[in-house]
């Protein structure tokens, strides 16, 4: 039986800002419809890695990047590509919520409207969809024409959670998505992840251990730059096999 691609891989991908060497020959493959967290402590590459893979780090003066990032077995860094459209593939959840000063409805369709969608129909209807698969249609379908600034936070990260989905990608990347939120936000954007895994490959920046344990599928602890260790999380959490990964998990550093 032939091994299934993987969704996303690095191979022998090394990066550096400057003279800095930010990421040490790392080889990775995610399979796709799984949850892989990165851990790791502040400043090890993780988030410098993640976004990799939508190609954010482009706007950094004096990044460099040799290797091979694949999705779906194709070179994102060939010259060929086209970064637009490869975002359309990939999406983005940062840190802090970042709604766009506008409605919640124009939020969500603002990636449909930039491609030229005009039609209200069709932009009804994703808006419906994303905000119903982001967890949050019930809360904001009766005005959808208030300003998404006005919610909470936790609302605003699953709003910037349904403008990604909008334009219908197949991977998600999260760096840290919830550690702007209070408990009760965290607990409700963990519960979203694990229910997108059914339609997404999910990719989880967390500093949180316990947060990495109960929605990820595969770790991966990264460390000052090289990937230590990548296994299931339930392998990772309870039989590390590095001592780094073992001292990091049990808190004797981070």
């Amino acid at each position: 039986m032939s091994k299934k691609q993987p969704k996303l891989e690095a191979r022998d991908l090394n990066a550096y800002y400057g003279d800095f060497h930010a990421l040490k020959n790392i080889n990775i493959a995610m399979e796709e419809k799984n949850v892989t967290a990165f851990i790791g402590p502040s400043g090890c590459g993780k988030s410098t890695f993640l976004r990799l893979f939508n190609r954010m780090n482009d706007y950094i003066d004096g990044f460099k990047v040799e290797g091979n990032i694949l999705l779906d077995g194709n070179d994102i860094y060939q010259k060929d590509v086209r970064v637009d459209e490869l975002r359309k593939q990939v999406g983005m959840v940062f840190q802090k919520p970042n709604p766009f000063p506008k409605t919640i409805f124009e939020n969500v369709v603002y990636g449909l409207r930039i491609q030229g969608i005009k039609n209200k129909a069709v932009l009804e209807e994703t808006a419906e969809r994303s905000l119903r698969d982001a967890a949050l249609w019930d809360e904001v379908k009766d005005n959808l024409n208030k300003s998404a600034l006005a919610l909470s936070g936790g609302q605003q990260q699953r709003l910037c959670i349904a403008r990604a989905l909008a334009i219908s990608p197949s991977v998600i990347l999260m760096d840290e998505p919830a550690s702007a939120l209070d408990p009760i936000s965290t607990a409700k954007i963990e519960e979203l992840i694990y229910e997108l895994k059914n339609d997404y490959t999910i990719v989880i920046v967390t500093h949180n251990m316990q947060q990495a344990g109960r929605v990820s599928d595969y770790t991966a602890f990264f460390y000052m730059g090289e990937l230590v260790e990548f296994n299931k999380t339930k392998t990772m959490f309870t039989s590390p096999k590095d001592e780094r990964t073992q001292n990091y998990i049990t808190g004797r550093f981070g």
